[in-house]
């Protein structure tokens, strides 16, 4: 008699190597205070000191930013890159880490990529009263604004990127693969391995990678995320962060 089996039955009898890992993971950074339609009141009121709560006084700050992008970008002599409609941003971001790579390079910003996408962010509406006046209402709102995209690579992370939205609250995005990590680490540890484009195709210490593997935790992470937007530009002052 012939048993039937599946795929899975008849691969787990030739793996010669297994390692888990985290994959790519995304993680949101934003300012919890500014997520709530009060919030985003007070902060133009009462720290910005407006009389009148319209996010359209956050124009110069936004502008601001971007000039700050551009500066930061003209100093250190980082690649602007505008990504066309329909491009595949892994395809450029491999591009230019290679050239980073092959220039003897291991930590720092490799370019700076710009994008329209489309965002959920606050604005600003008419609404009226009982007698017919009209006055500003913040809601949230549906736009297409600029992405920034500074993609870095880091002598123990690897390529990662962190992702500002170019309109208030200006939230972030920080993306990078545990897989990444793991190749960092193991070469840091004199560990010889064969990479795959994501992951390890061998290596000479499966249990010294699998505990670096294990090692990729939220320390790692927020001490990237800490260590790297305190060398970017940012849309918030240092009096932002005084008041909270």
């Amino acid at each position: 008699m012939t048993l039937p089996r599946s795929a899975a039955d008849v691969l787990a009898r030739h793996v010669v190597l297994e390692l888990e890992c985290i994959d790519r993971i995304y993680c949101n950074l934003y300012v919890p205070k500014l997520q709530r339609d009060l919030g985003v009141v007070g902060f133009i009121r009462e720290h910005l000191g407006k009389p009148v709560a319209s996010t359209a006084v956050l124009a110069e700050r936004t502008e601001a930013f971007y000039a700050e992008v551009r500066a930061f970008a003209g100093r250190n002599a980082i690649p602007l890159v505008d990504f066309r409609s329909g491009q595949r941003k892994d395809d450029v971001m491999r591009e230019h880490i290679a050239q980073f790579l092959a220039e003897g390079r291991t930590e720092g910003v490799v370019f700076i990529g710009r994008a329209q996408e489309k965002v959920s962010v606050w604005a600003t509406t008419r609404r009226r009263d009982a007698e017919g006046n009209s006055y500003p209402w913040i809601v949230r709102q549906s736009r297409v604004v600029a992405q920034w995209y500074f993609h870095c690579h880091d002598a123990c992370a690897g390529p990662f990127f962190l992702k500002y939205c170019g309109y208030f609250p200006y939230n972030a995005k920080l993306c990078l693969n545990g897989n990444e990590y793991a190749k960092c680490m193991a070469a840091r540890a004199g560990i010889g391995f064969a990479p795959l484009d994501n992951g390890f195709a061998a290596v000479d210490n499966a249990a010294a990678v699998q505990a670096i593997c294990d090692s990729f935790d939220e320390k790692v992470i927020w001490d990237l995320a800490a260590r790297r937007t305190g060398l970017l530009p940012c849309p918030y002052t240092a009096e932002d962060t005084a008041a909270g």
